[in-house]
């Protein structure tokens, strides 16, 4: 399989299977309900996983949840609530409106407060190879005591501004490895550098290789991450001598009037009201509409063409006649091998259900969590005798019978199909 790497921006080819493929994915920082584009690294990278597994790989995926972070105590704050009191229930949103999309959960999520003693391990190291440095009870990565930085994301060091302005560091480009605790703040932890805190790029850097290794196969989140989140991790962990993420994939942004949607931003649609506005298989169907790297344009008219698309895998049974002219399964398998590609997988998901091709549809829909339903609800009494009838007649060469029994079906409402294990009734609509 071909994957677009951001590092070294081009296709890389995945080791062959069955791997392993172990996948770090940035989650939520958890102060209120996600948005809907919050939902698209959650789907992205758990689809990946799930076609690595259907094409033989043995896939750990982790995705973490930040509960430990600036904007938590202001929420908090501002509602005058405890900050542990608002992760805890806005991590308990994001699982029960990302469970509600109907796939599995990845097969690690950890939090930032349960992963505190590998992050004080992580800066100690830092600290002890002189590529970070207390001040007054903060503690500091040195980015000029690392060559590489600005590898991923472009940037040029020297042209960089202060990430996080303080007087407090010898430059100002440094970020922040742990926080000195602040009046405002009502939780801490004991550290060699005294009460505090960790920064927000630490705590990846310490989940990752505490579920993972030093080193692991994929890093993924979303392209607002890659700098200077994710310049920061490389930074963190390859500075405290591991290899880290062989490779980078960051999906593209959701965008709302052509503004990417942030919660910072304020132009959010909550997932939860997507779920309750369309469902979840219409907010699959969205997010299959685009290639996983580009951007994608957030309406409700996008939605409500995702939401009939739906329907139509949903109701795909109703296409009583097979044609053999439909694409092979190789077809499918080669658009997400290369770069995986659901804007073509989904064209070949439409031709196989416009082709009647049920088999191939309801396993090239299961890859993404779809599926056909073939729940017509009760079938009247006299409808089924009245097909067990023209079964018979069929069976014996009696079609001038056959005909006049389907046209009686279909006088009480049911279209009656001829399929290979003999025949189905559909209500007709």
């Amino acid at each position: 399989m071909l994957l677009y790497d951001s590092l070294t921006r081009q296709k890389v080819e995945l080791p062959p299977p069955p791997g392993p493929i172990r996948m770090y994915v940035c989650g939520p920082t958890v102060y209120q309900r996600i948005h809907i584009g919050n939902a698209r690294p959650y789907l992205v990278f758990l689809w990946m996983k799930r076609w690595l597994v259907e094409q033989g790989y043995d896939v750990t995926l982790v995705e973490n949840i930040t509960d430990i972070n600036d904007k938590i105590y202001a929420a908090a704050g501002a509602q005058g609530i405890a900050s542990t009191e608002l992760a805890e229930q806005a991590t308990q949103w994001y699982l029960d409106d990302t469970a509600d999309l109907g796939l599995e959960r990845p097969d690690v999520e950890p939090l930032a407060t349960q992963t505190i003693p590998e992050i004080l391990a992580l800066i100690s190291e830092l600290v002890d190879r002189g590529l970070a440095y207390e001040s007054s009870g903060d503690v500091y990565y040195r980015v000029a005591g690392f060559p590489a930085y600005g590898a991923l994301s472009g940037a040029d060091p020297d042209e960089m501004v202060a990430q996080e302005p303080s007087d407090l560091k010898e430059d100002p480009r440094d970020f922040a490895l742990w926080k000195a605790h602040k009046a405002h703040e009502d939780t801490k932890w004991d550290s060699p550098w005294g009460p505090g805190r960790p920064g927000w790029h630490i705590e990846c850097s310490a989940m990752a290789e505490a579920h993972l290794g030093p080193e692991f196969e994929l890093h993924g989140g979303g392209l607002d991450l890659r700098f200077p989140h994710h310049e920061n991790e490389i930074a963190q962990s390859q500075g405290a001598g591991r290899r880290f993420a062989h490779m980078w994939a960051h999906n593209g942004m959701l965008q709302l009037d052509e503004e990417k949607m942030s919660k910072s931003l304020g132009n959010i649609v909550s997932l939860r009201e997507v779920l309750d506005a369309y469902g979840p298989d219409a907010i699959l169907v969205f997010f299959l509409g685009a290639h996983w790297r580009s951007p994608l344009d957030y309406s409700d008219e996008a939605m409500e063409a995702a939401r009939t698309q739906a329907e139509s895998f949903r109701t795909a049974f109703r296409v009583a006649a097979q044609r053999s002219d439909a694409p092979p399964w190789e077809d499918f398998v080669a658009a997400l091998e290369d770069d995986f590609k659901t804007p073509t997988a989904l064209a070949v998901l439409h031709e196989w259900r416009a082709a009647g091709q049920l088999e191939l549809l309801e396993r090239g829909l299961r890859v993404f969590g779809l599926g056909v339903s073939t729940d017509v609800g009760p079938v009247p009494e006299e409808v089924s005798r009245l097909a067990e009838r023209r079964a018979a007649a069929r069976s014996s060469g009696d079609f001038s019978l056959a005909d006049d029994l389907r046209q009686e079906i279909g006088r009480l409402g049911w279209e009656v199909q001829d399929v290979a294990e003999g025949y189905r009734l559909i209500p007709i609509e």
